[in-house]
């Protein structure tokens, strides 16, 4: 792609990256950041109904500029028809899963807000809807739609990331 495109997916599994990157992104190319996190979920870790996420979605995917760090698979629909490029992040289970518990318990000692002032905790790490879990229950999913991807794009152009530092090489091509 000789110029950067304007509607950008960074996709990939939990606790890869994909928020940092998607920040970077966005800055470096001044275009809008939209977090996937503060569409699906409201303050209290309540899940927002589908259809209000759907219409969230589609409205950010109305635009001509952004940058999106997730793609939710109920709205996948509305988000790859409009995306010109997604960026997969293809990392080893060891590096997201490191970064991932690590950031979760910094979370839960400093409180710090996230997704509509959510707070993690220690009590939710270890819960039946931890996001530790999450990354073991979606890792092989996620890897797998940015190889298919990767092989034969949905339609954007993909570009698959193998390490952190594949991906610092190419954000600094932006």
């Amino acid at each position: 792609m000789t110029s950067t495109p304007e509607r950008i997916v960074v996709y990939g599994v939990t606790g890869s990256g994909k928020s940092t990157l998607a920040a970077r992104i966005a800055e470096r190319a001044g275009l809008p950041y939209v977090s996937a996190d503060d569409v699906g979920w409201q303050p209290g870790w309540v899940p927002t109904p589908d259809d209000e996420q759907r219409r969230r979605i589609a409205e950010v995917c109305a635009g001509e500029r952004w940058v999106l760090d997730a793609v939710y698979g109920k709205w996948r629909d509305i988000v790859l028809p409009r995306t010109q490029l997604i960026v997969g992040l293809d990392y080893p289970r060891w590096l997201s899963l490191g970064r991932l518990v690590r950031r979760t318990v910094v979370r839960s000692v400093t409180r710090e807000r996230i997704c509509n002032g959510n707070v993690e905790s220690f009590r939710q790490m270890f819960s039946a809807d931890s996001i530790i879990r999450w990354h073991f229950v979606s890792f092989a999913r996620k890897r797998a739609t940015i190889r298919a991807w990767a092989a034969a794009s949905p339609g954007p152009e993909v570009v698959r990331l193998t390490s952190p530092r594949e991906t610092r090489r190419w954000l600094a091509t932006l």
